[in-house]
């Protein structure tokens, strides 16, 4: 049984537990930190209020969904929890996006309202043909911004109210809806899980304070955008929870310009994913000056995290990384390891609060050291796909979720991710793990990154597949690397999981969350 969590109020509402309780207990307190402006709880708390009463003023009601397309800062935490303070819906999306993507978030989400930053104003303002909304704020240096197709388009100093009364909060109960989080797409489209206002609260519980221990002095930094499940609870609803400060990158992420932000700002928890990490080692490996001595905890999550990476870290750094799985449908993890028994090659152990299941096909416990099917449950469970009711009654079964993640716990009572149930490859009637092999394959001094696939091969066998960017010192010799690259894995590996095809590349396709899209390398040739 899940370790208990403390109970939801009968009413209950994220602005006020995460914005108005933190401005009472320490209004003077840093909130948000960073390149941008710094705001106080108080000062974070009035932000909010003026956009609740703006968006009540515009007729926005109960369940109305407001889109949200800024970057991380103090307008993104002020736009989200002012929708959320009114009864309405919080629709954060990737602000780096394309056009066709918010004519999708758009149309699907059916939102009046959008709150949007100069910089991807006329993707979203070519976006809105075919959607409802009505009305568009415009963040940001906008000295001019020519109308929406459709709909009122206003300046955002013009919009707010220079001074706000302390906005009630609507009587919102636990379960009623707050915000939708789009998937983050590696398969397809992405599509909207709602999430209720007592989600936030669950996972901060479970993770931020009951594994990580977040504390009040803490400076919280995550290189995961705001826009996405993961980045949300780092950034900001996490260090929030305990009245610590958060320090805001509202940029693009660049190892070298995250090596330079580390080393003035000094965060005490590191948040991150795995390319990333990688990516911050080859710079260090290049010559980038980089000063981790502030961090006492860095955390990694959004795939798997390779245990040669995690050794690496170590070894150049001395911390050890603190991996865990989660998903957009649970808000954040549900399996973590624990500061002080991080395991490479694992992540981890039932975070509290959560119950997790392997089961194989026929929906039976498959033993351990056996792969097998996660399902998971807990407090933070989606209610639902927007707009997909059959889906939703695929993967949610009672209280149950299935993941569509294959993990395997060990006899320690550890576990280990093996791929997504469509990543994982059989060959010869065995399954073979994409993990595993990226592991192998990154222990080479030539590999920076790698990603392994299944495809069919000439006769319609389905074999593994190596997608492999070099570090940027090597040059390939003469006869290239496939026959080396081989070799070694056959050291490591049982022959059926090594890869005959090597493919080398600049770069390997990720979404905006830096998850690698392994659909598109099976698709190509």
């Amino acid at each position: 049984m899940p370790e208990p969590l403390p109970a939801v109020p009968a009413r209950f509402n994220i602005a006020d537990e995460f914005i108005a309780r933190r401005a009472r207990e320490h209004p003077q307190r840093a909130a948000v930190l960073g390149s941008e402006r710094r705001a106080t709880y108080a000062e974070l708390e009035n932000e909010v209020n003026r956009v609740a009463q703006a968006l009540r003023e515009l007729g926005c009601q109960p369940r109305d969904r407001v889109l949200i397309v800024l970057p991380d800062s103090i307008e993104f935490i002020a736009a989200f929890f002012g929708t959320a303070k009114i009864g309405a819906i919080a629709v954060p999306v990737n602000s780096m996006a394309r056009e066709g993507d918010y004519e999708h978030y758009l149309r699907d989400s059916g939102a009046r309202f959008a709150i949007v930053h100069v910089e991807p104003y006329a993707a979203v303002r070519a976006a809105v043909r075919s959607s409802s909304l009505e009305y568009t704020i415009v963040a940001g240096s906008a000295q001019r911004i020519e109308a929406t197709y459709q709909g009122v388009t206003l300046r955002w100093d013009d919009w707010l109210p220079n001074a706000a009364d302390a906005a009630t909060a609507h009587p919102t109960a636990p379960t009623d809806p707050a915000f939708f989080l789009y998937t983050s797409g590696t398969g397809g489209p992405a599509r909207a899980a709602v999430h209720c206002h007592k989600d936030m609260l669950f996972t901060s519980r479970g993770f931020a304070q009951g594994v990580l221990g977040l504390r009040a002095d803490d400076r919280v930094f995550s290189v995961s955008k705001l826009f996405f499940a993961y980045g949300l609870g780092n950034g900001m609803y996490f260090p929030l929870s305990v009245g610590a400060g958060t320090l805001l990158y509202p940029g693009r992420p660049r190892p070298d310009g995250i090596a330079e932000f580390v080393a003035r700002h000094r965060p005490t928890v590191f948040f991150s994913v795995p390319t990333f990490y990688a990516a911050l080692l080859r710079e260090a490996d290049n010559g980038c000056r980089m000063d981790f001595s502030s961090v006492r905890l860095a955390v990694s999550a959004g795939e798997a995290l390779p245990a040669e990476i995690f050794k690496r870290f170590r070894g150049r750094f001395g911390i050890e990384i603190v991996d865990g799985i989660g998903s957009t449908e649970m808000l954040h993890m549900y399996i973590a390891c624990r500061p002080g028994d991080a395991r490479a090659g694992s992540c981890g152990v039932p975070v509290p609060g959560y119950e997790v299941r392997i089961l194989d096909e026929h929906e039976n416990d498959v033993p351990d050291g056996e792969a097998g099917n996660l399902w998971v449950a807990g407090g933070s469970m989606f209610a639902e796909y927007w707009n997909h009711p059959e889906l939703t009654a695929i993967v949610r079964k009672g209280k149950w979720f299935s993941t569509g993640d294959k993990l395997m716990r060990d006899a320690d009572g550890f576990y280990h991710y093996c791929g997504r149930s469509d990543d994982m490859i059989k060959v010869s009637g065995m399954w073979v793990s994409p993990g595993e092999v990226e592991n192998a394959l990154l222990a080479h001094p030539a590999v920076a990154e790698c990603a392994v696939v299944g495809r069919h091969d000439g006769v319609g066998l389905l074999r593994p597949v190596a997608f492999i960017v070099l570090r940027s010192d090597v040059t390939a010799p003469a006869g290239g690397f496939d026959s080396e690259l081989n070799g070694w894995l056959h050291t490591r590996l049982v022959g059926f999981k090594c890869p005959q095809e090597f493919h080398f590349v600049a770069e390997l396709p990720k979404t905006a969350t830096g998850k690698i899209q392994r659909f598109l390398l099976r698709q190509t040739r």
